[in-house]
């Protein structure tokens, strides 16, 4: 390995001992809740606004207001989002602090973000 390539590994990736159970399947888990479209959009939306009412977020992704309430209680198991009520509206926001971030690393590795792009 390249000293190149050891400066693009997170430090503290790097010093990890090797991932194994639970660590694995949690980290399995949580990419096949975040491995879906729709999903990736209702995140988006809800970084984008801070905080949404489900019939908004359905509104912006193009999708029913069941559809996206059945994806954010998905979102809600994994702790990725939590909820406000209002009457008889309910409110999501993000609560996980790094969901932006993995967002962010996964359109730089696509290449989509100027900031990587060397």
């Amino acid at each position: 390995m390249s000293s190149d390539s050891v400066q693009l590994i997170p430090p503290a990736l790097a010093e990890r001992s090797l991932l194994a159970e639970p660590e694995v399947g949690e980290l399995s888990r949580l990419f096949g809740i975040l491995a879906n479209d729709t999903r990736l959009q209702i995140l988006h939306a809800i970084a984008r606004s801070g905080e949404s009412a489900v019939s908004d977020i359905a509104e912006q992704v193009g999708a029913s207001v069941q559809g996206v309430s059945n994806h954010l209680q998905r979102l809600a198991d994994q702790e990725i989002v939590a909820t406000r009520r209002d009457g008889n509206r309910v409110f999501y926001r993000l609560i996980d602090p790094c969901v932006g971030g993995v967002m962010e690393l996964g359109l730089c590795l696509l290449g989509h973000n100027p900031i990587c792009e060397t």
